[in-house]
């Protein structure tokens, strides 16, 4: 009788492709990563384990304590950072146990930290109160807060306003809104006391005037093409809130106010009117 041997078991190491040293494991790790900058983030932490375990340490015998020297040189770091570093072990080791080279998880012992909460950003209201009451303050600066605390409207919104848009019964203003949609905001009893004394004597023209002229000459002078012949009388133009110098129309009927009539166009109520030209 004749006696057949057993078929030997095969080594696990012949013909092995899985990696199961940390060095080529994190290498194969880090290929598999598509994103550029995740993986840039993930090879500065996995280079510290490298560097803790050594290259040829068994991907099979990395414990806790590994992991916790590793994450040691980010134990005084931010929150955001610490966690950063962990996500990338943790990574490591969900494909490592992917791959069956890991059994356990060394980062068990290890917790996320929780980010240090930014304190509220938002103005105390006793704040606010003494400084829309300051008398220091012009009325019309103390009445701009107000209206953009009440309303929340952007400011461009809040200065272009007329005083035919305020509809003082109601505590509310017609404003266009970003993309020309006309909306209505609403403010409260304290705006609603400052607003006539704002507008005393004052029946149209814009709620906010300036103080200022503009200057005649300097980078911030308007853009407009003056006439050689050309008078220069002071107009007020509702869409900027202020009076601008600009030149009046010569007597061959040309306009060289051309350019601020152009910027107020999205204004369709905006009236420009000069001065009768003197004759003789």
């Amino acid at each position: 009788m004749s006696v057949v041997a057993l078929p030997a078991q095969p080594d696990p190491a012949i013909g092995a492709t899985t990696p199961a040293v940390t060095g080529p494991a994190v290498e194969r790790f880090l290929d598999s990563i598509t994103a550029s900058t995740t993986r840039v983030s993930y090879a500065e932490t996995l280079a510290r384990l490298t560097s803790v375990t050594g290259p040829a340490h068994p991907i099979a015998t990395l414990t806790p304590e590994h992991y916790a020297v590793v994450m040691d040189r980010w134990k005084s770091a931010a929150a955001a950072t610490w966690n950063r570093h962990l996500s990338a072990l943790c990574s490591f080791t969900t494909w490592a146990q992917r791959q069956d080279l890991l059994t356990t998880n060394p980062a068990r012992r290890l917790e996320r930290r929780k980010p240090t909460r930014r304190g509220d950003r938002a103005i105390p209201r006793t704040r606010l109160e003494t400084l829309f009451t300051d008398p220091s303050y012009a009325l019309r600066e103390r009445l701009l807060w107000r209206l953009l605390y009440d309303t929340a409207a952007r400011a461009e919104e809040i200065l272009t306003l007329d005083i035919e848009d305020l509809d003082l019964e109601y505590r509310r203003a017609r404003v266009v809104s970003k993309g020309g949609a006309i909306e209505y905001v609403h403010w409260t009893t304290l705006t609603a006391r400052l607003l006539p004394r704002l507008l005393t004597g004052r029946t149209t023209g814009p709620v906010f005037l300036a103080d200022r002229h503009a200057p005649a000459s300097g980078p911030r002078a308007p853009a407009t093409a003056v006439h050689p012949q050309a008078g220069r009388e002071m107009i007020r133009c509702p869409c900027f809130g202020r009076r601008r110098r600009i030149p009046r129309p010569d007597a061959r009927g040309a306009d060289p106010a051309h350019a601020l009539v152009r910027r107020c166009r999205p204004r369709p109520r905006c009236r420009i009117t000069f001065p009768a030209t003197p004759t003789g």
